[in-house]
Protein backbone atom coordinates (compact mmCIF):
# COMPACT_ATOMS: atom_id res chain seq x y z
CA UNK A 1 0.00 0.00 0.00
CA UNK A 2 1.40 3.41 -0.94
CA UNK A 3 1.67 6.33 1.39
CA UNK A 4 -1.40 8.04 -0.13
CA UNK A 5 -3.43 5.05 -1.20
CA UNK A 6 -1.42 4.18 -4.37
CA UNK A 7 -0.26 0.77 -5.51
CA UNK A 8 2.45 -1.06 -3.53
CA UNK A 9 5.95 -0.03 -4.66
CA UNK A 10 7.72 -3.09 -3.16
CA UNK A 11 6.83 -6.29 -1.32
CA UNK A 12 8.21 -5.29 2.09
CA UNK A 13 6.15 -2.08 2.13
CA UNK A 14 3.60 -3.63 4.53
CA UNK A 15 1.37 -2.03 7.16
CA UNK A 16 4.10 -2.18 9.79
CA UNK A 17 6.41 -0.04 7.67
CA UNK A 18 3.65 2.39 6.82
CA UNK A 19 2.80 2.81 10.47
CA UNK A 20 6.33 3.42 11.76
CA UNK A 21 8.22 4.63 8.60
CA UNK A 22 9.69 8.07 9.23
CA UNK A 23 8.97 9.03 5.62
CA UNK A 24 5.23 8.70 6.09
CA UNK A 25 3.50 12.05 6.31
CA UNK A 26 0.92 12.87 8.89
CA UNK A 27 -2.58 12.30 7.61
CA UNK A 28 -4.06 14.94 9.85
CA UNK A 29 -5.36 15.30 13.35
CA UNK A 30 -7.55 12.64 14.93
CA UNK A 31 -9.99 12.78 17.77
CA UNK A 32 -8.55 9.63 19.39
CA UNK A 33 -5.13 9.54 21.14
CA UNK A 34 -2.72 7.74 18.83
CA UNK A 35 0.73 7.92 20.43
CA UNK A 36 2.67 4.83 21.46
CA UNK A 37 1.98 5.56 25.12
CA UNK A 38 -1.72 5.95 24.38
CA UNK A 39 -1.80 2.61 22.59
CA UNK A 40 0.10 0.94 25.46
CA UNK A 41 -2.35 2.41 27.97
CA UNK A 42 -5.28 1.16 25.93
CA UNK A 43 -3.88 -2.38 25.87
CA UNK A 44 -3.16 -2.35 29.60
CA UNK A 45 -6.68 -1.17 30.38
CA UNK A 46 -8.11 -3.92 28.22
CA UNK A 47 -6.04 -6.57 30.06
CA UNK A 48 -6.84 -5.19 33.52
CA UNK A 49 -10.54 -4.87 32.85
CA UNK A 50 -10.54 -1.07 33.06
CA UNK A 51 -12.93 0.97 30.94
CA UNK A 52 -11.60 1.74 27.47
CA UNK A 53 -11.35 5.16 25.91
CA UNK A 54 -14.46 6.23 24.01
CA UNK A 55 -14.34 5.35 20.30
CA UNK A 56 -13.64 8.13 17.82
CA UNK A 57 -16.64 9.76 16.14
CA UNK A 58 -17.89 8.47 12.86
CA UNK A 59 -15.82 9.68 9.89
CA UNK A 60 -12.71 10.49 11.91
CA UNK A 61 -9.54 9.47 10.03
CA UNK A 62 -7.46 6.61 11.40
CA UNK A 63 -3.73 6.51 10.81
CA UNK A 64 -2.21 3.48 9.06
CA UNK A 65 -5.51 1.84 8.14
CA UNK A 66 -5.86 0.25 11.68
CA UNK A 67 -8.16 1.06 14.57
CA UNK A 68 -7.05 3.81 16.91
CA UNK A 69 -6.89 1.51 19.98
CA UNK A 70 -4.51 -1.03 18.38
CA UNK A 71 -1.37 -0.89 20.55
CA UNK A 72 0.61 -3.81 19.18
CA UNK A 73 -1.14 -6.43 21.34
CA UNK A 74 -4.21 -8.15 19.97
CA UNK A 75 -7.28 -7.02 21.93
CA UNK A 76 -9.71 -9.60 23.32
CA UNK A 77 -11.84 -10.90 20.43
CA UNK A 78 -15.40 -9.80 20.15
CA UNK A 79 -17.57 -12.92 20.20
CA UNK A 80 -20.12 -11.42 17.80
CA UNK A 81 -17.59 -10.60 15.02
CA UNK A 82 -15.81 -13.43 13.16
CA UNK A 83 -12.02 -13.18 12.93
CA UNK A 84 -10.89 -11.62 9.61
CA UNK A 85 -7.64 -13.51 9.15
CA UNK A 86 -6.17 -16.61 7.52
CA UNK A 87 -3.95 -18.45 9.93
CA UNK A 88 -2.12 -20.46 7.24
CA UNK A 89 -1.54 -17.70 4.64
CA UNK A 90 2.06 -16.49 4.34
CA UNK A 91 2.84 -12.85 4.91
CA UNK A 92 2.01 -10.63 1.92
CA UNK A 93 -0.63 -12.97 0.41
CA UNK A 94 -3.49 -10.84 -0.94
CA UNK A 95 -6.69 -11.45 1.01
CA UNK A 96 -9.91 -12.54 -0.57
CA UNK A 97 -12.98 -10.39 -0.61
CA UNK A 98 -11.02 -7.14 -0.49
CA UNK A 99 -10.16 -7.52 3.21
CA UNK A 100 -6.64 -6.73 4.25
CA UNK A 101 -4.91 -9.60 6.11
CA UNK A 102 -4.21 -9.21 9.81
CA UNK A 103 -0.93 -10.77 10.82
CA UNK A 104 0.49 -11.16 14.33
CA UNK A 105 2.83 -8.26 14.97
CA UNK A 106 6.41 -8.73 15.93
CA UNK A 107 7.19 -8.32 19.63
CA UNK A 108 7.79 -4.75 20.62
CA UNK A 109 10.76 -4.32 22.90
CA UNK A 110 9.80 -2.11 25.83
CA UNK A 111 11.42 -1.43 29.24
CA UNK A 112 10.63 -4.24 31.73
CA UNK A 113 8.64 -1.96 33.95
CA UNK A 114 6.24 -1.19 31.12
CA UNK A 115 5.92 -4.64 29.55
CA UNK A 116 2.36 -5.94 29.87
CA UNK A 117 1.79 -9.55 28.85
CA UNK A 118 -1.11 -10.16 26.56
CA UNK A 119 -4.08 -11.75 28.34
CA UNK A 120 -4.07 -15.48 27.81
CA UNK A 121 -0.54 -15.62 26.43
CA UNK A 122 1.04 -19.06 26.94
CA UNK A 123 3.22 -19.34 30.07
CA UNK A 124 2.33 -15.90 31.40
CA UNK A 125 -0.21 -15.01 34.08
CA UNK A 126 -2.33 -11.88 33.78
CA UNK A 127 -1.87 -9.03 36.22
CA UNK A 128 -3.96 -9.23 39.37
CA UNK A 129 -7.30 -7.55 38.96
CA UNK A 130 -9.68 -6.15 41.52
CA UNK A 131 -12.30 -8.54 42.89
CA UNK A 132 -15.58 -7.85 41.14
CA UNK A 133 -18.26 -6.19 43.22
CA UNK A 134 -21.05 -8.34 44.63
CA UNK A 135 -24.12 -8.53 42.39
CA UNK A 136 -26.97 -6.21 43.16
CA UNK A 137 -29.12 -7.63 45.91
CA UNK A 138 -26.41 -9.88 47.35
CA UNK A 139 -25.71 -9.47 51.08
CA UNK A 140 -22.55 -7.56 51.86
CA UNK A 141 -19.80 -9.65 53.42
CA UNK A 142 -19.35 -9.13 57.18
CA UNK A 143 -16.62 -6.77 58.28
CA UNK A 144 -14.76 -6.53 61.58
CA UNK A 145 -14.31 -9.18 64.28
CA UNK A 146 -17.05 -11.75 64.78
CA UNK A 147 -19.69 -11.06 67.41
CA UNK A 148 -18.96 -12.61 70.81
CA UNK A 149 -21.07 -15.55 71.87
CA UNK A 150 -22.26 -16.52 75.33
CA UNK A 151 -21.26 -19.89 76.78
CA UNK A 152 -23.93 -22.56 76.25
CA UNK A 153 -26.61 -22.50 78.91
CA UNK A 154 -25.75 -18.98 80.12
CA UNK A 155 -28.35 -16.24 79.53
CA UNK A 156 -26.92 -13.52 77.29
CA UNK A 157 -28.43 -10.72 79.39
CA UNK A 158 -30.25 -10.39 82.67
CA UNK A 159 -34.03 -10.64 82.67
CA UNK A 160 -36.49 -8.00 83.77
CA UNK A 161 -38.85 -10.48 85.42
CA UNK A 162 -39.69 -14.16 85.69
CA UNK A 163 -42.94 -15.93 86.44
CA UNK A 164 -46.44 -15.89 85.01
CA UNK A 165 -46.45 -12.28 83.85
CA UNK A 166 -44.96 -8.79 84.21
CA UNK A 167 -45.17 -7.06 87.60
CA UNK A 168 -47.68 -4.29 88.14
CA UNK A 169 -45.14 -1.51 88.65
CA UNK A 170 -42.55 0.01 86.35
CA UNK A 171 -39.09 -1.61 86.43
CA UNK A 172 -37.28 1.68 87.13
CA UNK A 173 -37.63 4.27 89.92
CA UNK A 174 -40.51 6.69 89.44
CA UNK A 175 -40.88 9.06 92.41
CA UNK A 176 -38.33 10.35 94.91
CA UNK A 177 -39.09 10.48 98.64
CA UNK A 178 -40.05 13.84 100.12
CA UNK A 179 -37.07 15.77 101.50
CA UNK A 180 -36.77 18.09 104.51
CA UNK A 181 -34.27 20.89 103.79
CA UNK A 182 -33.14 20.81 107.43
CA UNK A 183 -32.73 17.01 107.58
CA UNK A 184 -31.04 16.12 104.30
CA UNK A 185 -28.79 13.67 106.13
CA UNK A 186 -31.81 11.42 106.61
CA UNK A 187 -32.21 10.79 102.88
CA UNK A 188 -31.28 7.36 101.56
CA UNK A 189 -30.42 6.46 97.99
CA UNK A 190 -32.67 4.24 95.88
CA UNK A 191 -29.89 1.66 95.49
CA UNK A 192 -26.55 0.97 97.17
CA UNK A 193 -23.99 -1.52 95.87
CA UNK A 194 -20.75 -2.79 97.38
CA UNK A 195 -18.23 -5.58 97.09
CA UNK A 196 -14.85 -6.85 98.27
CA UNK A 197 -12.54 -9.86 98.23
CA UNK A 198 -10.73 -11.23 101.28
CA UNK A 199 -9.12 -14.59 101.88
CA UNK A 200 -10.97 -17.23 99.86
CA UNK A 201 -14.26 -15.37 99.54
CA UNK A 202 -15.63 -12.68 97.25
CA UNK A 203 -18.44 -10.49 98.55
CA UNK A 204 -21.23 -8.78 96.62
CA UNK A 205 -23.89 -6.76 98.46
CA UNK A 206 -26.85 -4.69 97.27
CA UNK A 207 -29.87 -2.92 98.77
CA UNK A 208 -32.61 -1.40 96.60
CA UNK A 209 -36.08 0.03 96.89
CA UNK A 210 -38.92 -2.26 95.97
CA UNK A 211 -41.30 -1.56 93.10
CA UNK A 212 -44.00 -0.34 95.50
CA UNK A 213 -41.76 2.18 97.27
CA UNK A 214 -40.42 3.43 93.95
CA UNK A 215 -43.93 4.06 92.70
CA UNK A 216 -45.21 5.74 95.87
CA UNK A 217 -42.12 7.85 96.51
CA UNK A 218 -41.33 6.17 99.82
CA UNK A 219 -37.80 5.79 101.20
CA UNK A 220 -36.04 2.43 101.22
CA UNK A 221 -36.79 0.68 104.52
CA UNK A 222 -33.84 -1.69 104.12
CA UNK A 223 -30.38 -0.62 105.26
CA UNK A 224 -26.99 -2.14 104.38
CA UNK A 225 -23.64 -1.84 106.11
CA UNK A 226 -20.36 -3.42 104.95
CA UNK A 227 -17.35 -2.84 107.22
CA UNK A 228 -13.83 -4.21 107.71
CA UNK A 229 -12.20 -4.32 111.12
CA UNK A 230 -8.54 -5.18 111.73
CA UNK A 231 -5.71 -6.01 109.33
CA UNK A 232 -3.93 -9.09 108.03
CA UNK A 233 -5.17 -12.40 109.39
CA UNK A 234 -7.01 -10.53 112.14
CA UNK A 235 -9.30 -8.91 109.59
CA UNK A 236 -13.02 -9.42 110.12
CA UNK A 237 -15.62 -8.34 107.55
CA UNK A 238 -19.13 -7.53 108.77
CA UNK A 239 -22.17 -7.38 106.51
CA UNK A 240 -25.25 -6.07 108.33
CA UNK A 241 -28.74 -5.66 106.87
CA UNK A 242 -31.77 -4.25 108.65
CA UNK A 243 -35.41 -3.71 107.73
CA UNK A 244 -37.58 -1.08 109.41
CA UNK A 245 -41.17 -1.67 110.46
CA UNK A 246 -43.67 -1.44 107.62
CA UNK A 247 -45.90 1.61 107.45
CA UNK A 248 -43.95 3.75 109.94
CA UNK A 249 -42.50 7.15 108.96
CA UNK A 250 -39.07 6.58 110.50
CA UNK A 251 -38.58 2.98 109.38
CA UNK A 252 -35.53 3.78 107.25
CA UNK A 253 -33.94 5.70 110.12
CA UNK A 254 -34.42 2.82 112.55
CA UNK A 255 -32.87 0.37 110.07
CA UNK A 256 -29.84 2.59 109.51
CA UNK A 257 -29.38 3.09 113.26
CA UNK A 258 -29.55 -0.65 113.89
CA UNK A 259 -26.76 -1.25 111.37
CA UNK A 260 -24.61 1.43 112.94
CA UNK A 261 -25.05 0.09 116.49
CA UNK A 262 -24.28 -3.52 115.59
CA UNK A 263 -21.33 -2.37 113.52
CA UNK A 264 -19.93 -0.43 116.44
CA UNK A 265 -20.37 -3.37 118.80
CA UNK A 266 -18.75 -5.89 116.44
CA UNK A 267 -15.91 -3.52 115.65
CA UNK A 268 -15.03 -3.06 119.31
CA UNK A 269 -15.02 -6.82 119.90
CA UNK A 270 -13.60 -7.95 116.56
CA UNK A 271 -10.36 -9.42 117.96
CA UNK A 272 -12.24 -11.72 120.33
CA UNK A 273 -14.70 -12.61 117.59
CA UNK A 274 -11.90 -13.53 115.16
CA UNK A 275 -10.29 -15.75 117.79
CA UNK A 276 -13.58 -17.52 118.52
CA UNK A 277 -14.32 -18.05 114.83
CA UNK A 278 -10.87 -19.47 114.08
CA UNK A 279 -11.00 -21.73 117.14
CA UNK A 280 -14.53 -22.92 116.36
CA UNK A 281 -15.98 -21.85 119.72
CA UNK A 282 -19.62 -21.92 118.64
CA UNK A 283 -21.10 -21.61 122.12
CA UNK A 284 -19.10 -18.50 122.95
CA UNK A 285 -19.90 -16.98 119.59
CA UNK A 286 -23.60 -17.57 119.91
CA UNK A 287 -23.95 -16.21 123.42
CA UNK A 288 -21.76 -13.18 122.71
CA UNK A 289 -23.47 -12.26 119.45
CA UNK A 290 -26.88 -12.80 121.04
CA UNK A 291 -26.01 -10.27 123.71
CA UNK A 292 -24.72 -7.74 121.17
CA UNK A 293 -27.91 -8.10 119.14
CA UNK A 294 -30.15 -7.60 122.16
CA UNK A 295 -28.24 -4.47 123.16
CA UNK A 296 -28.55 -3.06 119.67
CA UNK A 297 -32.33 -3.49 119.69
CA UNK A 298 -32.41 -2.07 123.22
CA UNK A 299 -30.73 1.07 121.96
CA UNK A 300 -33.42 1.43 119.31
CA UNK A 301 -36.10 1.29 121.98
CA UNK A 302 -34.25 3.89 124.03
CA UNK A 303 -33.95 6.12 120.96
CA UNK A 304 -37.68 5.78 120.33
CA UNK A 305 -38.40 6.88 123.91
CA UNK A 306 -36.20 9.95 123.47
CA UNK A 307 -38.11 10.90 120.34
CA UNK A 308 -41.49 10.22 121.90
CA UNK A 309 -42.18 7.40 119.43
CA UNK A 310 -43.81 4.07 120.16
CA UNK A 311 -40.94 1.54 120.44
CA UNK A 312 -42.90 -0.88 118.26
CA UNK A 313 -42.72 1.64 115.44
CA UNK A 314 -39.04 2.45 115.82
CA UNK A 315 -37.55 -1.02 115.49
CA UNK A 316 -35.97 -3.19 112.85
CA UNK A 317 -35.12 -6.74 111.93
CA UNK A 318 -31.37 -7.31 111.87
CA UNK A 319 -29.35 -9.94 109.99
CA UNK A 320 -25.54 -10.14 109.88
CA UNK A 321 -22.64 -12.12 108.40
CA UNK A 322 -19.13 -12.39 109.86
CA UNK A 323 -16.40 -13.27 107.33
CA UNK A 324 -12.83 -13.80 108.60
CA UNK A 325 -10.13 -12.88 106.10
CA UNK A 326 -7.80 -15.68 107.16
CA UNK A 327 -7.55 -17.94 104.04
CA UNK A 328 -7.16 -20.99 106.30
CA UNK A 329 -10.50 -20.31 107.98
CA UNK A 330 -13.65 -21.03 105.96
CA UNK A 331 -16.13 -20.62 108.84
CA UNK A 332 -18.97 -18.24 107.99
CA UNK A 333 -21.13 -16.98 110.87
CA UNK A 334 -24.70 -15.76 110.52
CA UNK A 335 -26.74 -14.19 113.34
CA UNK A 336 -29.67 -11.86 113.84
CA UNK A 337 -33.40 -11.47 114.41
CA UNK A 338 -36.33 -10.90 112.09
CA UNK A 339 -37.58 -12.27 108.81
CA UNK A 340 -35.41 -12.98 105.80
CA UNK A 341 -33.47 -15.86 104.33
CA UNK A 342 -30.15 -17.65 104.42
CA UNK A 343 -29.45 -19.85 101.41
CA UNK A 344 -26.54 -21.85 100.08
CA UNK A 345 -25.98 -22.64 96.42
CA UNK A 346 -23.96 -25.84 96.22
CA UNK A 347 -23.43 -27.96 93.08
CA UNK A 348 -26.09 -25.98 91.26
CA UNK A 349 -28.79 -26.65 93.89
CA UNK A 350 -30.32 -24.24 96.37
CA UNK A 351 -30.35 -25.16 100.07
CA UNK A 352 -32.48 -23.21 102.54
CA UNK A 353 -30.27 -23.13 105.64
CA UNK A 354 -32.18 -20.44 107.53
CA UNK A 355 -31.96 -21.32 111.26
CA UNK A 356 -35.43 -22.29 112.46
CA UNK A 357 -36.16 -20.95 115.91
CA UNK A 358 -37.80 -23.49 118.21
CA UNK A 359 -41.50 -23.25 118.73
CA UNK A 360 -42.59 -21.45 121.88
CA UNK A 361 -45.75 -21.83 123.92
CA UNK A 362 -47.41 -19.04 121.95
CA UNK A 363 -46.21 -20.06 118.52
CA UNK A 364 -46.65 -23.83 118.56
CA UNK A 365 -47.10 -26.97 120.63
CA UNK A 366 -45.04 -27.09 123.82
CA UNK A 367 -41.96 -29.28 123.66
CA UNK A 368 -41.87 -30.36 127.32
CA UNK A 369 -44.52 -28.50 129.21
CA UNK A 370 -46.67 -25.39 128.95
CA UNK A 371 -44.49 -22.67 127.47
CA UNK A 372 -41.34 -24.78 127.59
CA UNK A 373 -38.64 -24.86 124.91
CA UNK A 374 -36.07 -27.52 124.06
CA UNK A 375 -32.65 -27.10 125.56
CA UNK A 376 -30.83 -27.40 122.25
CA UNK A 377 -31.57 -26.69 118.60
CA UNK A 378 -31.51 -29.45 115.96
CA UNK A 379 -27.96 -28.28 115.12
CA UNK A 380 -26.85 -28.98 118.71
CA UNK A 381 -26.61 -25.36 119.84
CA UNK A 382 -27.65 -24.64 123.42
CA UNK A 383 -30.50 -22.15 123.61
CA UNK A 384 -30.29 -19.20 125.95
CA UNK A 385 -33.26 -18.76 128.25
CA UNK A 386 -34.23 -15.73 130.31
CA UNK A 387 -34.72 -17.31 133.73
CA UNK A 388 -33.85 -14.20 135.72
CA UNK A 389 -30.48 -15.65 136.75
CA UNK A 390 -27.57 -13.16 136.61
CA UNK A 391 -24.98 -14.04 134.01
CA UNK A 392 -21.22 -13.59 134.49
CA UNK A 393 -19.50 -10.64 132.80
CA UNK A 394 -18.78 -11.11 129.10
CA UNK A 395 -16.08 -9.59 126.92
CA UNK A 396 -18.90 -8.52 124.60
CA UNK A 397 -20.43 -6.24 127.22
CA UNK A 398 -20.69 -2.61 126.15
CA UNK A 399 -21.64 0.49 128.05
CA UNK A 400 -25.26 1.39 127.56
CA UNK A 401 -28.78 0.42 128.56
CA UNK A 402 -29.21 -3.10 129.90
CA UNK A 403 -30.27 -5.76 127.47
CA UNK A 404 -33.96 -6.62 127.46
CA UNK A 405 -35.52 -9.98 126.67
CA UNK A 406 -35.62 -10.40 122.90
CA UNK A 407 -38.90 -9.54 121.22
CA UNK A 408 -38.08 -11.99 118.40
CA UNK A 409 -36.16 -15.28 118.39
CA UNK A 410 -32.42 -14.98 117.95
CA UNK A 411 -31.02 -16.87 114.94
CA UNK A 412 -27.48 -18.20 114.73
CA UNK A 413 -25.60 -20.49 112.37
CA UNK A 414 -21.89 -21.18 111.93
CA UNK A 415 -21.05 -23.28 108.87
CA UNK A 416 -17.92 -24.30 107.03
CA UNK A 417 -17.92 -23.35 103.36
CA UNK A 418 -16.68 -25.54 100.53
CA UNK A 419 -14.89 -24.32 97.42
CA UNK A 420 -17.49 -23.40 94.82
CA UNK A 421 -20.23 -22.55 97.35
CA UNK A 422 -22.26 -19.37 97.18
CA UNK A 423 -23.81 -18.19 100.47
CA UNK A 424 -26.70 -15.72 100.19
CA UNK A 425 -28.14 -13.74 103.11
CA UNK A 426 -31.13 -11.59 102.20
CA UNK A 427 -34.07 -9.65 103.54
CA UNK A 428 -37.64 -10.87 103.15
CA UNK A 429 -37.96 -8.90 99.91
CA UNK A 430 -35.75 -11.47 98.14
CA UNK A 431 -36.23 -14.48 100.43
CA UNK A 432 -39.97 -14.68 99.78
CA UNK A 433 -39.78 -14.81 95.96
CA UNK A 434 -36.89 -17.27 96.18
CA UNK A 435 -39.10 -19.57 98.24
CA UNK A 436 -42.23 -18.92 96.20
CA UNK A 437 -41.14 -18.72 92.56
CA UNK A 438 -39.20 -21.70 91.14
CA UNK A 439 -38.33 -19.75 87.99
CA UNK A 440 -36.34 -17.24 90.03
CA UNK A 441 -34.47 -20.02 91.82
CA UNK A 442 -33.60 -21.68 88.52
CA UNK A 443 -32.50 -18.43 86.91
CA UNK A 444 -30.21 -17.35 89.76
CA UNK A 445 -28.81 -20.87 90.05
CA UNK A 446 -27.72 -20.69 86.40
CA UNK A 447 -26.22 -17.25 86.89
CA UNK A 448 -24.43 -17.79 90.20
CA UNK A 449 -23.24 -21.41 90.27
CA UNK A 450 -20.28 -23.05 88.58
CA UNK A 451 -18.54 -19.78 87.81
CA UNK A 452 -16.58 -16.95 89.38
CA UNK A 453 -18.34 -14.23 91.32
CA UNK A 454 -20.12 -11.75 89.02
CA UNK A 455 -19.08 -8.13 88.78
CA UNK A 456 -21.00 -5.47 90.65
CA UNK A 457 -23.14 -4.49 87.68
CA UNK A 458 -23.99 -8.10 86.82
CA UNK A 459 -24.84 -8.88 90.45
CA UNK A 460 -27.15 -5.87 90.61
CA UNK A 461 -28.89 -6.90 87.40
CA UNK A 462 -29.41 -10.44 88.70
CA UNK A 463 -30.61 -9.39 92.16
CA UNK A 464 -33.28 -7.08 90.78
CA UNK A 465 -35.03 -9.63 88.53
CA UNK A 466 -38.65 -9.12 89.55
CA UNK A 467 -41.55 -11.46 90.24
CA UNK A 468 -45.20 -10.45 90.07
CA UNK A 469 -46.69 -10.12 93.54
CA UNK A 470 -43.38 -9.36 95.30
CA UNK A 471 -42.74 -5.60 95.49
CA UNK A 472 -40.85 -5.08 98.79
CA UNK A 473 -37.33 -3.69 99.20
CA UNK A 474 -34.56 -6.16 98.40
CA UNK A 475 -31.28 -6.47 100.23
CA UNK A 476 -28.84 -9.30 99.65
CA UNK A 477 -25.26 -10.19 100.46
CA UNK A 478 -23.68 -13.08 98.53
CA UNK A 479 -20.32 -14.71 99.22
CA UNK A 480 -18.55 -16.84 96.59
CA UNK A 481 -15.92 -19.31 97.79
CA UNK A 482 -12.80 -19.72 95.64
Amino acid sequence: MSQQGGSPARRDDDWWGQLYDDSAEDTGSTAAPDSLDDRFTSARNAVAGRPAQPPPPDGAPVTGGESADDSGSPPPPEPSVPAQRTATAPPGTPPTGGTEPVEPPEAVTEPPALAVPAEGAPGEAPEPVARPAAPTGSPAPPTGPPAPTEPPGTPATSLDYVGSGPPTYDPEPTALPAADPDELGELVADTVLDGARYGTCTLRAVSMRGDSARYRGEPRRDALLTARFGTGEQTLVLVATATGARGTPGAHLAAAEACRWIGRAVGRSHQRLVADVRAGRRGDLKSGLHRLTDRTLGRLRASAAEQGIDPEEYTAGLRCLLLPADPDCRTRVFFGVGEGGLFRLRDGEWQDIEPRPPATGTAGAPAVGPGARPERTPEGDRLTMDLGIPTPPSPFEQAGPPAEPPREPFRFRASVARPGDALVMCSAGLAEPLRGEPALCAYLARRWSGRAAPGLAAFLADAQVRVKGYADDRTAAAVWEA
